[in-house]
């Protein structure tokens, strides 16, 4: 995880760091450093989030300079204290470096330098790496960009690092292998992130560094971009943005999580622009189109994904099975990876991600790749790895997620997916046509409809009152909302730190019903579409030994009113449509919980918004 900044040119460094690492806390905040360049390094590192590092630069003259690097940690190697903090530098205290990933051989490398005189203070692999690429600099008597690209010849791992070698202070090196890392492109400077967050505001041209690239970036030279494997030069691709600053906000809202939330509607909207122009015209989506030979001849469809967007993946099943009658299978890409899976040439596999970069994803796409599958990819981020890394695919359009705990990104996945199945059912002809424009009528005024459901926003805030002190909470859904239930839970869990589970209702019996008593809160999506009445039964059953019960119901239910604690009133719908309309009132019940119990809900301890490391 870990963010990275950087920027070399004319403009005073400091506040574009520190501007810059807050909008990278997201990934990391364990610890955070800066390293300004004024004539010296100045290094100053924090543990803690980025405002304990700001209250550090109490001396103006500290913020001298107008070259840097900055970073916020996400710990993997050494506890995240101010030792293991970056920027590390090498013992000749000439080179600095920032690094998000992991060297796995770091130790050997370690052992062999310490054999030479090298002393370590740290526990981390970045600091191995630096001396690493301070030995090769004065054994081999070669400039930087040649140092660090011998050095990354050596290691075995991920990176995205940002190099600075105070003996030539016109130049940064950056490379990536792994590890997400873009650079802006301004006038007679530079700019480096983990993402484009940090310099959105100052230019909007960018380069995404793609895996085992290196790019030296001169103030007098400009950009070099090099192919570490093949050692050959390559042209940059500059691309021009269209992401707004404003984007990344929180826009008057008290929480990026609550602002994301309350812009599904809009995200939907995005996501649907182009491709769902009028309830009444097919649904075009240009890179299905061209592809509708494979998804007709498939044998299997597969999808790989971690966190969230395995819950999006099994939604994404249980649409494509009913609308297209292909066998679906749902993998963890942190499993997928590992084992030996029988993929055929006739298999499309579909990783998803908000990020693109997930680090479990991504290898579990160049596996599949190597085995002759079709890959189709989903995800966010435009020029992300994964839109990189995959034959083609499609973008949600959700824009900018800040929050850890993914909401519209989660909204736009599922929908979109619908959105795929509906378009390839029609296609294929294994959809109804009545149902097909049912359904899409539906889909068309889904923006509309979670504008509705989000006017329940007072009511669920009221209910979380009754729940601050919950030690366990159970969710339970049939059909369409068993991955639902699965997301609410891992919604509370991620900002609350409540333990909860989800389950599909009907499992309740074989085991988590021991669970329950008068203080073990039950969610339930309860719709009156599906197996309704089975749902009423679990209900009942919960009732009966004393649990409180929270309901996800269709407008005007009067059967389960009589027989839960607190009831959500969602409008009535297709079956298709009502997981995704479900979702909102549980995104919305766990941040009230969240916000009320005091937690640090953009922020969840332990966590971070990309998970680019194993």
């Amino acid at each position: 995880m870990c963010g990275i900044v950087g920027y070399i040119g004319n403009k005073p460094v400091y506040d574009i760091l520190i501007n810059g690492l807050k909008k990278l806390e997201y990934r990391g905040y364990d610890s955070s450093g800066l390293m300004i360049y004024d004539d010296k390094l100045l290094i100053k590192k924090s543990k803690g989030k980025v405002s304990a590092l700001e209250s550090l630069f109490v001396n103006e003259k500290d913020k001298n300079g107008t070259l840097g690097i900055g970073h916020t940690r996400w710990a993997t190697h050494g506890p995240p204290n101010q030792v293991n903090s970056h920027p590390h530098v090498s013992n000749s205290e000439e080179i600095s470096l920032v690094h998000n990933g992991i060297i796995e051989n770091y130790d050997s490398i370690k052992k062999i330098l310490v054999k030479k005189g090298y002393t370590f203070s740290s526990d981390t692999d970045s600091e191995v790496l630096v001396n690493l690429i301070e030995d090769i600099k004065k054994t081999k008597k070669v400039k930087l960009g040649k140092a660090v690209y011998y050095a990354l010849k050596q290691v075995v791992g991920a990176y995205a690092i940002v190099v600075f070698d105070s003996t030539n202070p016109k130049e940064l090196v950056a490379a990536r292998l792994g590890s997400p890392l873009a650079i802006g492109v301004g006038e007679s400077e530079y700019y480096f992130g983990s993402d484009a967050t940090p310099f959105l505001e100052f230019t909007k041209r960018c380069v995404y560094l793609n895996d085992n690239e290196m790019a030296i970036v001169n103030l007098k030279k400009g950009l070099t971009l090099r192919e570490i494997k093949k050692d050959s030069i390559i042209d940059p691709y500059v691309q021009e943005l269209k992401q707004d600053i404003e984007d990344v906000e929180k826009g008057g809202y008290d929480h990026f999580m609550l602002k994301e939330i309350f812009e599904q509607p809009q995200s939907i909207t995005d996501t649907f622009r182009g491709r769902l122009l009028s309830p009444e015209e097919k649904i075009s989506i240009s890179s299905l189109k061209r592809h509708y030979e494979k998804f007709s001849s498939a044998n299997r469809i597969i999808f790989i994904s971690c966190g969230t967007s395995w819950h999006s993946s099994l939604l994404g099943e249980y649409f494509f099975e009913e609308l297209l009658r292909i066998p679906v299978e749902v993998e963890y890409a942190s499993e997928f990876r590992y084992r030996n899976p029988v993929i055929n040439k006739g298999d499309i596999v579909i990783p998803i991600s908000q990020s693109g970069e997930t680090a479990d994803t991504l290898a579990a796409i160049k596996m599949a790749k190597s085995k002759g599958a079709f890959l189709y990819g989903i995800c966010n981020v435009v020029g992300s790895s994964i839109a990189r890394e995959t034959h083609t695919g499609i973008y949600t359009h959700a824009g900018s997620e800040i929050g850890v705990a993914s909401t519209k990104a989660f909204s736009c996945q599922i929908s979109l997916l619908l959105l795929m199945g509906l378009a390839l059912g029609e296609k294929l002809g294994t959809i109804d046509n009545k149902r097909y424009n049912r359904v899409l009528k539906e889909l068309y005024q889904l923006p509309k409809t979670i504008e509705k459901v989000l006017k329940s926003n007072p009511l669920i805030e009221g209910i979380s009152e009754n729940y601050l002190e919950a030690q366990n909470f159970l969710y339970l859904g049939r059909g369409y909302h068993f991955p639902i239930a699965l997301e609410g839970a891992l919604k509370l869990k991620e900002i609350s730190y409540i333990h909860a589970e989800g389950y599909p209702a009907a499992e309740m019996k074989h085991g988590p019903i021991a669970l329950i008593d008068e203080n073990m809160p039950v969610v339930v999506i309860a719709t009156r579409k599906g197996n309704y009445h089975k749902v009423v039964s679990n209900i009942m059953e919960i009732k009966a030994r004393g649990g409180k019960i929270i309901a996800v119901v269709s407008e005007g239910d009067e059967e389960i009113e009589q027989l839960a604690d607190h009831i959500i009133e969602i409008p009535d719908c297709d079956e298709l449509i009502a997981p995704i309309i479900a979702n909102v009132p549980l995104q919305l019940l766990s941040y009230h919980i969240a916000n009320k119990k005091g937690c640090d809900i953009d922020q969840p301890r332990n966590l971070a918004k990309s998970v680019t490391v194993e």
